[in-house]
């Protein structure tokens, strides 16, 4: 049988404690998804100011990045460059960049996505 690591209910408030802390410090009023390895919401936090689509697109990042084992802004940049077919990618609606793998031991065990400020 083989092991693997998980988001605990611990991590994961930590994680959105550590993401809230540093969009509150930036005076970001962005959305904070984080999600397991399988791309199910484990969290949502919409801050004060956040625009409502941001509720949909963070998770869908989040999702992206879980699902891929990658950067979502991967897809985004990929898609730039004229490969439109990965549009037709099923599951995967957060081809944005704003979506970040957590990864434990080269495994994937979950993502965070942001949305609601410009990318740098």
């Amino acid at each position: 049988m083989i092991s693997k690591s998980v988001l605990t209910l611990s991590d994961v408030c930590a994680m959105a404690q550590a993401a809230q802390a540093e969009a509150l410090a930036r005076q970001w009023p962005v959305t904070i998804a984080i999600v397991d390895d399988g791309g199910h919401l484990l969290w949502l936090q919409r801050l004060d100011g956040a625009a409502p689509i941001t509720a949909h697109i963070a998770p869908a990042k989040a999702r992206t990045a879980a699902l891929g084992r990658r950067e979502s802004k991967v897809y985004e940049d990929v898609i730039n460059q004229g490969r439109t077919a990965s549009l037709s990618a099923p599951l995967l609606e957060g081809m944005l960049e704003g979506g970040v793998p957590v990864m434990v031991d080269g495994q994937c065990v979950g993502a965070v996505g942001v949305s609601g400020v410009k990318s740098n």
